[in-house]
């Protein structure tokens, strides 16, 4: 069957902003008195939406914050990351990724988005990168109950994918997802998707264990390739970026 949609995660797969994520999770720490501890952050927000991450860390501390108070941690963070976003120039996009989107545009393949972000700051990217047309379905932590690594966001992107698009009766075995954590590579796998492992956040050779393919950037994932294997035989470890 031909590859009909690819599903990106945002954060450390579009946009190259995890050092500012942690950054800002450690001030809101630093502001509940509390030391931020790095491996803390990467086990328990790395791909994770904030809301996950926050009250993760919280409660690992013996901090048990209600709701509210949760929502109010979340929207400081979310003032604090346009605020510093906009500061950037060039906006963070990482290096190929424009370009590997309009080869998709080009191909006759839709896109969506998947991720744990707010809506609000995936649009901010996606306007400052011309790229909203691209993606006719954005799923965002605003839209599902369960965040990754449950596969409910992807399986949710393939419901509206399947929606907008009927005519080009979308599978979820006709459709790629492109990830940068263990935590979104579960997630989608969970869904039945295959998953290209881009090495943004981890190291090439533990992404390739858990993906079908595993590349270092944007510039080695090319249409005419991904097209070739994926028609050719089954999805496998025969892309890469080595």
């Amino acid at each position: 069957m031909p590859l009909k949609a690819v599903l990106f995660d945002f954060n450390g797969v579009i946009i190259d902003d995890e050092n500012l994520h942690q950054e800002l999770i450690n001030e809101i720490l630093l502001g509940e008195n509390l030391r931020p501890q790095p491996e803390e952050y990467q086990q328990f927000c790395l791909g994770r939406s904030d809301r996950d991450c926050l009250d993760n860390l919280l409660r690992r501390r013996g901090r048990f914050i209600t709701p509210d108070y949760l929502d109010k941690l979340i929207a400081q963070k979310t003032q604090a990351y346009q605020t510093r976003l906009g500061t950037i120039d060039p906006f963070p996009f990482f290096p190929g990724v424009k370009e590997f989107i309009h080869q998709l545009t080009q191909g006759g393949i839709v896109g969506a988005i998947v991720t744990g972000a707010i809506r609000q700051e995936v649009m901010i990217a996606l306007e400052r990168g011309q790229l909203k047309e691209f993606f006719g379905v954005i799923v965002t932590a605003e839209d599902v109950c369960q965040g990754k690594p449950d596969p409910e966001g992807y399986l949710l992107g393939v419901k509206r994918l399947q929606q907008i698009y009927p005519e080009m009766d979308i599978e979820v075995g006709d459709c790629l997802a492109i990830e940068d954590t263990f935590t979104g590579i579960e997630a989608a796998k969970k869904a039945g998707l295959a998953i290209v492992g881009i090495a943004h956040t981890y190291p090439f050779h533990m992404l390739q264990r858990r993906c079908n393919w595993a590349i270092d950037q944007f510039e080695a994932l090319e249409l005419d390739r991904v097209r070739q294997v994926w028609g050719a035989e089954p999805v496998s470890k025969s892309i890469s970026g080595r």
